[in-house]
């Protein structure tokens, strides 16, 4: 029997993370996979790529593994496990054990067994059987923009997706295809909508993964996004900010009419609550204002500028 060195398999380091060995084993199934592959020892590979992930991804069986190399070269032969082995570093948790209770469901190789027996627990969203592969497809993303009046009220939209298929002669091809999503009241940008079973394709008939769709808001000169709250800005004169007055404000539902206060200063907000994105807990709508001087003044109006700047210093002097 031929040792095995799982690390040159997934082409990894002996000192590599698990995000690392993760990260090469999913860029190798994907190279490796008889039903997509072109390599001749395909097959072979792909089973031997499944053997070491099985064991580097396991902690335990990892240190395990990793006592035995020191004094081993990948395919030496003669290679047989130290005594008692199986006992010392048995599973009884329904893994691997060294009678392989789990059952005949593995399909790896003597060295393996050897080591940790010939039961198959499974990986996460896989099933490995004699000549079969199963494994849940991957999860994928998207982000579509929608208009912020689509949280008030709710909305559906058809939006387009392209995938890449792998066809009858193991070529990748682009297909096309058109999703409903269903918006529900109150979203916010960057909450993201699962859409069960319409993500990557699985393996051996195993089910398909989820795709999420992030939700983003198309901008919008009239207001500022923070969470669930709104931000619009109104420009008043400078004898609405001193007398008060009624404004049109626009909101995503619609103008509405605000009373100004009395002597309102420029850059002052207004708290209309819970007039914000319609959540589980309302945001509030916030109205910014700004006082804008007059591009001209006409001779009229320059000379009663000037007479509430006499009223004024009058007012002044006669404080001090």
């Amino acid at each position: 029997m031929n040792y095995k060195d799982y690390y040159k398999i997934m082409n990894v380091d002996k000192t590599a993370s698990q995000d690392e060995i993760k990260t090469s084993y999913r860029k190798l199934a994907r190279k490796f996979h008889p039903d997509v592959s072109k390599e001749k020892d395909a097959e072979s590979r792909f089973k031997d790529i499944n053997e070491a992930y099985e064991v580097l991804r396991d902690k335990e069986k990892r240190a395990a593994y990793d006592q035995l190399g020191n004094d081993w070269k990948s395919g030496q032969s003669g290679f047989t496990p130290p005594p008692n082995w199986q006992d010392q570093y048995s599973r009884g948790n329904g893994g691997y054990s060294a009678g392989g209770t789990a059952g005949d469901q593995g399909d790896f190789s003597d060295f393996f067994e050897s080591l940790f027996g010939s039961g198959f627990a499974g990986n996460p969203g896989a099933t490995r059987g004699r000549g079969s592969y199963q494994k849940k497809g991957q999860d994928s993303s998207a982000k579509i923009m929608i208009d912020i009046q689509d949280s008030y009220t709710g909305a559906s939209r058809n939006f387009s997706l392209s995938d890449q298929m792998v066809n009858q002669n193991r070529q990748s091809a682009p297909k096309d295809r058109t999703l409903k999503i269903n918006i529900p009241k109150g979203i916010k940008a960057g909450q993201k909508i699962r859409l069960k079973n319409q993500g990557g394709a699985g393996v051996g008939g195993a089910e398909n993964g989820d795709l999420y769709i992030e939700i983003g808001f198309n901008p919008n000169p009239l207001y500022e996004i923070d969470g669930a709250n709104i931000t619009t800005e109104v420009n008043i004169s400078p004898w609405q900010a001193a007398l008060g007055d009624k404004v049109k404000v626009p909101t995503p539902t619609g103008a509405i009419d605000l009373s100004v206060p009395k002597l309102s200063n420029s850059g002052s907000k207004m708290r209309l609550k819970g007039r914000g994105l319609p959540s589980k807990v309302a945001g509030d709508f916030f109205v910014k204002l700004k006082v804008v001087l007059p591009k001209e003044l006409s001779a009229e109006e320059e000379k009663l500028y000037e007479s509430l700047k006499d009223l004024a210093l009058k007012n002044k002097t006669e404080a001090l």
